[in-house]
């Protein structure tokens, strides 16, 4: 019996083991963001050392979705696995690991065995859908607040005009910035439902894209307010200045953002939209500064 168990562990140790050991994982997650999901495969002990030693195929629930042939040099797909792929010369390193087109990758267990000559074994490996939010929600609460918060400064802007600086009647243009006003107001809202907190989608790029580009509306709107009302001075055009710079600012990072599946220039377009806000505020501390030092009069006329 001795010699036996000697010629055993000898045969062992000229020709490896009998079984192919895989470095195991249990699962493996992939998210909007992945344009190719990976499910990994790799033998610890692999000793091939042509392509014509080894075979490998995959199987999703059991049916074959993917089969490599050293023998011929041949990969085969099956069913709707059509961009089942695998970087062959990885092999004769271990690494059998499976690449899935996102639209094609589907959730459940899938398995790898892998045959070097008289050797073989098999893993099995769970793939799982994680949801990754587009933006934090601190970021979300920030985007929509501010925005808003520049809507209602400008119809505090409005009412002090209204209020303080009258005119005997409502001339067009007064009554097509309160409609474009309400128009502006009306989008937003709808940008701000739309932009629901959650992963990317064309729905939350459309929010975002009405509430950012929507906003720059409001710039106009702060001008003619000022124009009808205390005039253009200095300090008015420093404010305007700060509201377009602040805007340009929002708009690159809508950008950046729309065009990454995860914004990281997130800060750039918050930060364009805060100060926007800021101007607004600015605008109205100054309007009603102004307003509070003068009776009631008529607006300036435009020459």
């Amino acid at each position: 019996m001795w010699p036996l168990a000697a010629a055993l562990l000898l045969a062992s140790a000229c020709c490896g083991s009998a079984q192919l050991l895989f470095n195991k994982t249990k699962s493996v997650e992939f998210t909007f963001c992945n344009e190719t999901v990976v499910i990994p495969c790799c033998v610890n002990n692999i000793e091939a050392e042509n392509l014509n030693e080894l075979y490998v195929k995959w199987r999703y629930k059991g049916k074959d979705i993917y089969s490599y042939d050293g023998v011929v040099n041949k990969s085969a797909t099956y069913g709707d696995f059509h961009s089942a792929r695998m970087d062959v010369p990885e092999l004769l390193k271990g690494d059998a690991s499976l690449k899935i087109d996102k639209s094609e990758a589907l959730l459940g267990n899938y398995s790898c065995e892998v045959t070097e000559l008289s050797r073989e074994g098999e893993t099995f490996i769970e793939l799982k859908y994680r949801v990754v939010p587009w933006f934090s929600p601190n970021e979300n609460i920030l985007i929509v607040i501010f925005p808003i918060f520049a809507v209602l400064l400008f119809w505090g802007q409005f009412g002090i005009k209204t209020l303080k600086y009258k005119s005997s009647h409502m001339d067009e243009i007064t009554i097509a910035v309160l409609v474009v006003g309400l128009v502006t107001t009306a989008v937003i809202i709808v940008g701000a439902i739309l932009f629901v907190p959650g992963e990317y989608s064309i729905k939350n790029a459309t929010g975002l894209g009405l509430i950012v580009v929507t906003t720059g509306l409001l710039l106009l709107l702060h001008y003619y307010v000022f124009k009808t009302t205390i005039g253009i001075p200095s300090f008015v055009i420093a404010i305007l200045v700060m509201q377009l710079l602040a805007y340009v600012l929002a708009v690159v990072g809508l950008s950046l953002c729309i065009s990454a599946c995860i914004p990281v220039h997130g800060p750039l377009l918050i930060a364009g939209l805060i100060i926007f806000a800021l101007a607004q505020l600015l605008g109205l501390v100054y309007m009603k500064f102004v307003a509070s030092n003068q009776k009631t009069i008529n607006p300036p006329r435009n020459n």
